[in-house]
């Protein structure tokens, strides 16, 4: 009976268990060979969901596809030979109004035409001009094809049946440059019919032809940049010199795109910022200089890398894609990154993977060479050396981005906000997502939570911006009180002088109060440094105007400041402090900065007839530091009190207190040493040089000890172990 029982039961179990699973089957998740990330305002990275999803693979051998629309297009190849449909080393992509993707398949001398499917519609091979090594293309609005016939050395323009309809050869122009090599790679098409051709490698910027054919200039050119190296041998170098150096040329442009409001959007290899430029019809770059990210020097780097790249070289973008709404995908072939961003160049995600292997892998590309974008916002990314194309999904969390920042981007922040705050509870860490409810919260008047937002997601600038709005509201609340306060401290102070000068009471209270301690008086001696510092250091070193205490003292309370300084100053002046300063690392260069100055400036010093015993350089360079106390503490209290309207203000005082800083230190050469003026700026840059000196022999002496130091103990290991 007890069997009979334990049987039943067990089988009752089992069709209770079966009935669940087929009732609420597991929740099926879509695997992804990669990882997404974001790089938040303070340059912190943060993986995120997938904004993108592998959706599928095209190719390669696209002519097999039997339910292609027209069965007469997919030809069978010779014995031996590949397929007729296989593609060969493609090397662009482009996809129409129609979503129907155009292949330029370029090791086989033809365009490849697929539907929105992805379905072979024909090649087209152009029978009574053949192409030759085509790199590029682009269908405009009336669905004409334009080719980059580079081969031919041409772009040719079909109409939509695949027929010849013009050659644009070279240009006959007398402003067009004889050494310009007209070799056609890449090119778009405005809504005028002019062209922006790529050519290869000229630096000259976009080749801009009319409708005719006709030259019309080059479009947006890069700038050469210059380090200050180039700048020294320019103010040096005599003229057979400098004609001996090799030309410094801008960075070649090797793709371009265009979006619906006709912006030209360009891609450039082998510089480090600046790599893509937006420019309006005017050829003014549209992204200089903007974004909430942007660095203080104006200067933006596209294409990012994580953990995966092992980065030792600047990323290498190869192509550009721009969506309806401005959000523009550029490709990284050195990193095999994917990196998206909004119309103002702000960072959405980016993502990649080391899993790069010998065999074709959903979602990764070996060689990336193109990338286009299709209306429904799906990516098409054109693999080279596989051949195929890759298409990734755009995500709910993707398009839930995109939604919410084209409201922030339309102006329309309330409306934004709900969707933002959905996509903050998925992930809190997403920038974009503080930023877009910092403005609808700034839009609605709650200045105090934009400034914590603003703050949070790293943006000085909105935070400066509402922190502005707060103060202000603050001066009107407290304006009386404060003007009474500082008439009641003006009235007083007036009192207390008149009467102090009736009676008498400053000079008693001046010698009651005056310390007698020598250590007092050689702290004042900071007021003849500020009065007359050449005769102060002078007195430094034969008068004893400073002794080893004060000096202590002086050092001691630079180090504190320079650590306040670092760690204290406002956010919109200093963004680092939001994530915390380490004060040891800092504390430590300072103190070994100064100390080796001084050793440095000793040794020099001493093989140039200088009169200054170590301890008076150790004493004068001490006191040299004060700027730093007397400027540095209260800037440091008051830019709590600025924004960015006061940044010049800031600026110019931050400026002051290093400039006297430097001369303090230069006059202290000249008083301890009585040196003129130029043995004093010789002495000091003979210790500038035995500085770095110091600092390399010091720098091989720790790497030499630690290589001595794994020897050993690799010996050690072997007796060990044996």
């Amino acid at each position: 009976m007890s069997r009979r029982w334990h049987w039943s039961t067990t089988t009752m179990i089992m069709l209770v268990a079966l009935l669940a699973v087929s009732l609420f089957p597991p929740a099926a998740s879509a695997y992804s060979p990669y990882q997404t990330f974001y790089k938040d305002g303070y340059g912190q990275l943060v993986q995120i969901q997938n904004a993108y999803q592998p959706e599928g693979m095209l190719g390669p051998d696209i002519g097999a596809d039997k339910a292609a629309p027209q069965k007469a297009a997919v030809q069978t190849a010779a014995a031996g030979e590949a397929p007729i449909g296989t593609l060969n080393q493609p090397q662009d992509l482009f996809v129409d109004g129609r979503d129907h993707i155009y292949i330029a398949d370029t090791g086989n001398n033809r365009i490849v035409h697929l539907d929105e499917q992805g379905r072979l519609v024909r090649f087209i091979e152009v029978k009574e001009s053949p192409l030759s090594s085509p790199n590029g293309l682009f269908v405009d609005q009336n669905g004409d094809i334009y080719v980059a016939d580079t081969g031919n050395q041409r772009v040719v323009r079909l109409d939509g049946q695949g027929k010849l309809l013009r050659e644009y050869k070279r240009p006959d122009s007398r402003y067009l440059p004889e050494s310009f090599k007209y070799e056609p790679t890449k090119l778009v098409v405005d809504k005028r019919g002019f062209l922006y051709i790529t050519t290869l490698g000229a630096f000259q910027g976009l080749l801009q032809l009319d409708p005719e054919g006709r030259y019309q200039s080059f479009f947006g050119s890069n700038k050469v940049k210059f380090s200050l190296f180039d700048s020294f041998k320019r103010a040096f170098y005599t003229r057979e010199m400098y004609s001996r150096e090799l030309s410094k040329l801008p960075g070649a442009i090797v793709n371009a795109a265009i979006d619906p409001s006709g912006f030209i959007y360009t891609v450039t290899k082998e510089i480090d910022n600046e790599q893509v430029k937006k420019f309006n019809i005017a050829g003014l770059d549209q992204l200089e200089g903007g974004g909430e990210f942007t660095p203080a020097s104006g200067n933006k780097s596209f294409g990012e890398t994580a953990w995966w790249a092992h980065r030792k070289a600047e990323p290498q973008l190869q192509d550009i894609s721009v969506d309806a709404d401005g959000n523009f995908t550029v490709i990284d072939s050195l990193y095999n990154a994917i990196s998206q961003y909004d119309a103002d160049g702000n960072l959405l995600f980016f993502w990649g993977s080391d899993e790069i292997e010998g065999t074709t892998k959903l979602g990764l590309v070996k060689t990336p060479a193109s990338i286009a974008t299709t209306s429904t916002g799906d990516l098409l990314v054109l693999d080279s050396v596989n051949s195929l194309i890759q298409r990734l999904r755009l995500t709910e969390y993707g398009s839930l981005v995109h939604q919410a920042n084209r409201l922030t981007q339309d102006g329309r922040y309330e409306e934004s906000e709900p969707l933002w705050a959905e996509v903050y509870r998925q992930n809190a860490y997403y920038t974009p997502a503080l930023i877009g409810l910092a403005k609808s919260a700034f839009k609605k008047e709650q200045f105090e939570l934009a400034e914590d937002l603003f703050l949070k997601a790293g943006v000085n600038k909105g935070y400066s911006d509402s922190f502005w709005q707060n103060r202000l509201f603050w001066f009107q609340e407290h304006f009386g009180f404060l003007m009474n306060v500082i008439a009641a401290a003006g009235i007083l102070g007036f009192a207390a002088v008149r009467l102090s000068r009736k009676y008498g009471w400053a000079a008693a209270s001046s010698g009651l109060l005056r310390p007698q301690s020598r250590l007092y008086a050689q702290l004042r001696h900071v007021r003849t440094l500020v009065r007359h510092p050449i005769e102060g250091y002078h007195a430094i070193r034969y008068q004893s105007g400073a002794g080893l205490a004060s000096s202590l003292l002086m050092l001691a309370l630079s180090i504190v400041s320079a650590g306040v300084i670092s760690s204290q100053t406002s956010f919109i002046f200093n963004p680092k402090i939001y994530l915390g300063v380490k004060l040891g690392p800092i504390l430590v260069q300072f103190a070994a900065l100064w100390l080796g100055w001084v050793v440095a400036n000793y040794l020099v010093s001493s093989l140039m007839r200088g009169e200054g015993r170590l301890r008076d350089v150790f004493y004068g360079s001490s006191y040299a530091l004060f700027p730093i106390i007397s400027i540095g503490i209260p800037l440091t209290i008051i830019s709590h009190g600025f924004t960015l309207s006061e940044a010049s203000i800031f600026g110019f005082l931050e400026l002051a207190m290093y400039a006297w800083t430097f001369l303090q230190f230069f006059w202290m050469v000249q008083g301890i040493h009585n040196y003129s003026v130029g043995e004093a700026i010789l002495n000091i840059v003979f210790t500038l040089l035995a500085l770095a000196i110091i600092a390399t022999l010091i720098f091989i002496f720790f790497s030499l000890s630690g290589e001595l130091i794994n020897f050993i103990y690799s010996i050690y290991q072997e007796v060990i172990i044996r």
